[in-house]
């Protein structure tokens, strides 16, 4: 199956929020927010929101999207160099084509025209997922303990940076 990553436009509003919904309902123990909270959210709230950040996704030969990452930037005058990925998405069907790598790479590609670093999180339980960030070049350095409470149980999630630049004196 051939694939392509591309910014996603509002004309993608309805394929992403089906995607959305089907992960928030698949994977509720990975995702701060509930499914039942996000189906209930006004379409144009939703548009509104992906219209200020970044939003990258994998197109399928058939125009099916399989996959989501979302990039948003630190507003803060002394954070405005950190970004996050969030959102991270990707059908069962896509896994293991390479299209979840290729996706996060075109994520980060964007941000290294705005920030420094990139941060997102990972409950620590993921380790598929986590494995992909570290081939991705991202590393652990924190857990959140109990960050999420999903069905009656405390998430921890790790905290993973990419660096994507070299700080002053470094030469690795």
């Amino acid at each position: 199956m051939s694939w392509a990553v591309r910014r996603l436009t509002r004309k993608d509003f309805a394929a992403y929020h089906a995607l959305r919904l089907e992960a928030l309902t698949n994977h509720p123990e990975a995702y701060g927010t509930a499914a039942e909270s996000f189906a209930a959210r006004p379409a144009a709230e939703i548009e509104d929101f992906l219209s200020l950040r970044a939003l990258f996704g994998v197109v399928t030969e058939t125009g099916e999207l399989a996959g989501i990452v979302l990039y948003d930037r630190d507003s803060g005058e002394r954070e405005s160099h950190r970004g996050w990925l969030l959102q991270v998405y990707l059908k069962p069907a896509m896994r293991g084509t390479g299209a979840a790598l290729a996706l996060l790479e075109t994520a980060i590609a964007h941000a290294g025209s705005e920030v420094l670093q990139v941060h997102l999180m990972v409950g620590v339980h993921n380790l598929p997922a986590i494995r992909l960030y570290e081939k991705a070049g991202f590393r652990i350095y924190g857990t959140d303990p109990r960050r999420l409470y999903v069905n009656g149980r405390y998430i921890d999630e790790h905290m993973m940076v990419r660096l994507l630049d070299k700080a002053p004196g470094k030469t690795d």
